[in-house]
């Protein structure tokens, strides 16, 4: 072959190399600028799981407003129903009662004190006798004996003597002082409910229908002395003792202070 159709066919050849590496570098270019073009923030795209919830960009979080922050609220339960009231007993109403406390006596002295002695006497037994000059009260019991009480009689000018009968008992007597009293002594109350404050003591023995009483004191240390207006006092003690052992309808018989005495101790 001569050397021109060996150029020919060189240059023939050539030409479609030289196509394709144009090509080639124009691809390449294209690659090159569209590698360099793409935003920064944006990545590839990954495939999440079904189970994840997508987090918001961070250009959206960083222009758009802040939300206020999702409080997701607990399932609402029914109100469980409230119990039935318990019934709450009422008390029974308590009843008040009066009650008196018999203040504690103070000790008399020896001779004084209530004990059982040897009495000669033609009364029956139940009977009271008072003398009034010795300052005791017997209450004649059966065999020749007697209970004796020591005694506060009437002071001078107020003593008395004869016969009554008890005609009523009270427990805790009111007092109520007589006309007769409150002119001599008018600063008295004119009336005094009963109690351990009271003059009459715990227990009362009115005799007859007279004004005198035999009955106790809130002032034991008068017993053996004559301060009374004429009534005979004992320690609550003693006329709650004496109460209870003497009837309604009891003789009392009262000795004067200087006779000569109807009845004999021994």
């Amino acid at each position: 072959m001569g050397k021109r159709a060996k150029r020919k066919k060189t240059e023939a050849l050539a030409l479609p190399v030289a196509g394709r590496v144009a090509i080639g570098v124009v691809a390449a270019a294209a690659l090159g600028y569209g590698l360099l073009s793409r935003p920064a923030g944006v990545q590839p795209a990954r495939k999440q799981a079904a189970h994840q919830v997508p987090a918001p960009s961070t250009a959206a979080s960083s222009t758009a407003a802040p939300s206020a922050p999702v409080h997701v609220a607990a399932p609402v339960q029914p109100p469980a129903p409230a119990p039935a009231p318990v019934p709450i007993p009422v008390p029974a109403p308590r009843i008040e009662t009066a009650r008196i406390e018999t203040p504690k006596a103070a000790e008399a002295p020896g001779r004084f004190a209530r004990q059982v002695v040897d009495y000669v006497s033609h009364q029956p037994p139940g009977t009271v006798v008072i003398d009034t000059g010795n300052t005791f009260l017997y209450l004649v019991l059966n065999g020749g004996q007697a209970m004796r009480y020591g005694i506060g009689v009437g002071r001078e000018g107020f003593t008395w003597s004869g016969e009554q009968v008890v005609a009523r008992k009270t427990e805790w007597p009111d007092w109520r002082p007589p006309a007769e009293m409150i002119s001599r002594q008018p600063y008295l109350p004119r009336f005094m409910a009963g109690g351990p404050g009271n003059p009459l003591g715990a227990r009362a023995m009115y005799l007859g229908d007279t004004e005198y009483r035999i009955h106790g004191t809130n002032k034991p240390d008068t017993i053996g002395k004559r301060v009374s207006s004429g009534c005979i006092r004992l320690t609550n003690d003693d006329v709650t003792d004496l109460y209870d052992r003497v009837k309604v309808g009891a003789k009392v018989i009262v000795l004067p202070a200087q006779a000569a005495p109807m009845l004999a101790e021994k």
